[in-house]
């Protein structure tokens, strides 16, 4: 019966333990340029069995927080080398998570100072983070602009081009889409932020359309076996909803199901919040079977919530086979070793989660040398 701790294999991903690292976005890269002191912070966390990046900017519009990292740039990829060497040399593995933000950005932000763009021009009732007077400030996402159909396949190519950015000059072993948690591919497929009437909007299956060919374009590029991909069905953040989620995602994993994917990763829930939303009810497992009936082999991999007591459960049921950490990574570098030794956990100080420095961030003491 398998543990949290035994290695598995997701797609081309040999992995050491079933435990990942999930993406946290820390706001720590000015100008978009990754830094040694990430590092330090991404090195001290390799006994992960994948570390999965803060989400990272495929393009200058892509960006909807300050001082978060990006891919489309020299500058960031040589960024990115040395992170990636580093986890390596300790032994693990790491892949990148590829971000647009769609609306959820501020004019700030954008090229020339543009609006920021969406599915449909509606604004989500959500804020961003700028630096002011050297201080992250969280401030209401800007009015957006619907995207011209005629857009869509440069988006598409740009996550394909940040994809093979990823693998074949920064050194990444694979990435994951984020099309979770209200960013664009999600407002694509909500019905609360996508009222299109073209071929990207309307039916579940063309409001799909844009997340699908992201999908295919960067598995063509790098390969399915390094390919993951984010999800949140019912999550609350940035504005996100849909009317009817269930077969929205159940056709979502079917078609994913025929692109042989290292991992579907799914967000339980709210993010970072209840698992359980009473007014948003949703069947995981069946969402699990429609992507197993359909053929997908990739590792099934569940976030939100999760203790040690719910995380060895889930591998040992079978509903699981790879838990993503959020926050209790944050506080404990040596997060493996900890659950290995049921040892105490450090507390996460929330007041250093987004930007600073070295101060809660590679600062947290190990247990375990």
């Amino acid at each position: 019966m398998p543990t949290l701790f035994d290695p598995v294999q997701a797609g081309d991903l040999r992995l050491a333990n079933r435990i990942v690292m999930a993406p946290l976005t820390r706001n720590r890269a000015p100008d978009a340029i990754p830094t040694p002191l990430m590092t330090e912070y991404y090195t001290q966390r390799a006994t992960a069995g994948l570390i999965i990046t803060e989400a990272t900017a495929i393009s200058h519009q892509a960006q909807g927080y300050a001082d978060v990292p990006g891919l489309y740039g020299t500058e960031q990829l040589d960024g990115w080398k040395p992170i990636t060497e580093a986890v390596h040399d300790a032994g693990g593995k790491i892949v990148v998570q590829l971000w647009h933000v769609g609306r959820v950005s501020h004019t700030d932000l954008q090229p020339n100072g543009g609006k920021p763009v969406a599915p449909s021009a509606i604004t989500a009732k959500t804020k961003t983070v700028l630096i002011r007077d050297g201080v992250p400030t969280f401030v209401a996402t800007s009015e957006p602009r619907a995207l011209d159909a005629a857009e869509l396949p440069d988006i598409v190519h740009t996550y394909q081009a940040a994809a093979r950015n990823a693998v074949e000059t920064a050194g990444f072993d694979g990435v994951e889409i984020h099309a979770a948690n209200g960013y664009l591919l999600d407002q694509f497929l909500k019905s609360g932020s996508n009222q299109r009437t073209d071929d990207y909007g309307g039916s579940l299956k063309n409001r799909a359309r844009l997340l699908l060919e992201v999908v295919r374009a960067v598995a063509g590029a790098i390969g399915g076996g390094r390919t993951g991909i984010r999800l949140s069905p019912v999550t609350l953040s940035n504005d996100a909803y849909d009317a009817d989620p269930q077969p929205l995602f159940d056709y979502v994993v079917k078609q994913l199901a025929k692109l042989n994917l290292a991992y579907i990763h799914i967000i339980e829930g709210a993010t970072g919040g209840a698992r359980d939303l009473p007014d948003r009810p949703f069947d995981y497992a069946e969402l699990k079977a429609a992507y197993r009936a359909a053929g997908g082999k990739g590792a099934w991999m569940v976030n939100n919530g999760y203790n040690q007591e719910l995380a060895e459960q889930a591998v040992k049921d079978g509903s699981a086979d790879l838990i993503a950490f959020g926050k209790p990574f944050i506080a404990n570098p040596d997060l493996v070793a900890r659950l290995r030794g049921n040892a105490p956990l450090n507390t996460p100080d929330q007041a250093t989660f987004y930007g600073g420095g070295a101060k809660g961030y590679t600062d947290y003491p190990s247990l375990y040398k």
